[in-house]
């Protein structure tokens, strides 16, 4: 008995692996058969050079919400911080907004989207 057999049967599935399914599912991945399609999206970006930026400009163009993840450019801080004023001029020009949601996460949002900024008591 191999190793996926004992997973299978532990996990409780005992029905043979069918390998045409398996790649159907992978191919599927990536659409979302039980929604319509949306007029905008939340996309999870990771800045890792300042090739980025211009995907981020043309995800907020796109009138897209942006969830920056900036801990792969963290080793060099002078270059993230000059790509970060970047990013918060463009953001300014849009008429969007720019908040840091923890250490290594900014929410970035296209124009007429404001970030509540304050906690409620």
């Amino acid at each position: 008995m191999g190793i996926f057999e004992k997973i299978s049967k532990g996990l409780g599935m005992s029905k043979e692996m069918n390998i045409e399914e398996y790649m159907n599912t992978v191919e599927m991945e990536n659409v979302d058969v039980l929604h319509e399609a949306a007029d905008y999206y939340v996309k999870p970006i990771a800045l890792e050079s300042e090739g980025d930026v211009n995907v981020i400009m043309e995800e907020l163009k796109a009138r897209n919400i942006i969830l920056l993840n900036v801990s792969p450019m963290k080793r060099n801080t002078a270059k993230l911080k000059m790509i970060i004023d970047n990013i918060k001029s463009h953001v300014s020009k849009i008429n969007g907004d720019i908040a840091r949601i923890d250490e290594d996460k900014i929410l970035l949002t296209p124009s007429k989207v404001k970030i509540v900024k304050t906690r409620k008591k």
